[in-house]
């Protein structure tokens, strides 16, 4: 009897995703036939458009499923927007989200489309490379609520209405503007486990017949608020077969939250903050030798730009790539990989390391974020 391979998860510090001219893109073109039918519409409308990678096919995302990922899966998204309201012409945001259990044949494949779609609409395409749990604010300001959850199509689908056994979720609020007055709500599954429920955050728990809120005594009102509003969510569908309770650390019934996850369970303190802001540092990327090097460029200074080359700008919590418009085909296809494996090459394992966020972009289509991070 013949033994199923299980896919290889992704790990996020092997910055080695070969695409071209490797086994990878062969399934994937074999996969496309002559033709990514998946691209007839992309980027012909304003609006957010995204798609699965299942196998190594590219799969519509259903329009209703806007913001709900697998943490077992890849995806990708596209921004098609219009800088001002009297432009003629569309603007993109390219975005590849690689969830943390996903595959390397998904994540690969992920990479490799982006790179397609890209060459799609003539390279106008702001490109991102996102990973759960440290996706950018851009990426989230796209939806109402950004819900990750856990599975994927490797290991069956399954509806976020559907009762389950014990599921944990993870609420809190992202600020997308420094004035603070627009914010997403974030809503990530977690293990149920005590070690899970930490100071600063909202809880849901859910049992199937009964939702459970929890309220840290640090979380702010709108998290709250905005739980209760999840809360509702999971029970409307189950017509009155299942009811919400709301506990608040240090109150009345709180400890019957928390004894769902052992007898001495606690809330655990905050976890540090994420890699902080840090001065610039700009490279000149070239692979002439066959493989990426990058040569330092000090200052580090928008003026050092040149048409004829690509260059990698780490601005601490992302990393740039800006393509000249006569630079090399490998260097404009292959920059995420490049980019990534400098992120290995440069303590990957520290801070954020080989989860920072990646931006490509080509010259004549920069993003503001990446001219503002000369200015750090």
């Amino acid at each position: 009897m013949a033994h199923l391979t299980k896919p290889t998860v992704y790990d996020i510090k092997d910055s080695n995703i070969a695409l071209l001219g490797s086994d990878l893109e062969k399934h994937v073109r074999e996969a496309a036939g002559d033709k990514e039918t998946a691209w007839e519409n992309a980027g012909t409308a304003v609006g957010i458009q995204a798609w699965r990678i299942e196998k190594f096919a590219v799969v519509q995302w259903p329009k209703d499923k806007l913001g709900s990922f697998y943490d077992g899966d890849s995806y990708i998204v596209l921004n098609t927007y219009k800088k001002t309201p009297d432009a003629e012409s569309l603007s993109y945001d390219l975005h590849f989200w690689l969830g943390e259990n996903t595959t390397q044949d998904e994540a690969g494949t992920a990479a490799y489309k982006t790179v397609e779609l890209d060459d799609h609409l003539h390279g106008a395409p702001v490109q991102y490379r996102e990973v759960q749990g440290f996706e950018s604010p851009r990426f989230l300001s796209y939806f109402p609520h950004f819900l990750s959850l856990r599975g994927g199509v490797a290991t069956g689908f399954h509806h976020v209405t559907d009762p389950p056994a014990l599921n944990l979720h993870k609420l809190y609020l992202i600020q997308l503007s420094k004035a603070g007055n627009h914010t997403s709500l974030v809503v990530r599954e977690i293990p149920a486990a005590a070690e899970s429920v930490v100071e600063g955050d909202v809880y849901v728990l859910d049992k199937g017949t009964h939702v459970w809120q929890f309220n840290t005594k640090t979380s702010a009102g709108k998290e709250k608020f905005k739980a209760a509003e999840f809360a509702q969510s999971l029970v409307a569908p189950r017509q009155g077969h299942c009811d919400v309770k709301v506990f608040d650390e240090g109150g009345s019934g709180s400890g019957a939250f928390l004894a769902e996850f052992g007898e001495h369970a606690v809330v655990a303190p905050a976890r540090p903050a994420g890699k902080p802001a840090t001065a610039p540092k700009l490279f000149r990327l070239s692979d002439a030798s066959g493989r990426a090097t990058f040569e330092p460029i000090d200052p580090p200074v928008r003026g050092a730009l040149q048409s004829s080359d690509a260059f990698l700008l780490d601005a601490g919590r992302a990393v740039y790539v800006w393509l000249g418009s006569s630079a090399s085909l490998a260097e404009q296809r292959l920059a995420p990989q490049y980019a990534q494996r400098y992120l290995h090459e440069n303590g990957a394992g520290t801070a954020h390391g080989a989860a920072t966020l990646i931006v490509k972009m080509r010259e004549g289509h920069e993003s503001e974020a990446f001219w503002a991070a000369f200015a750090v």
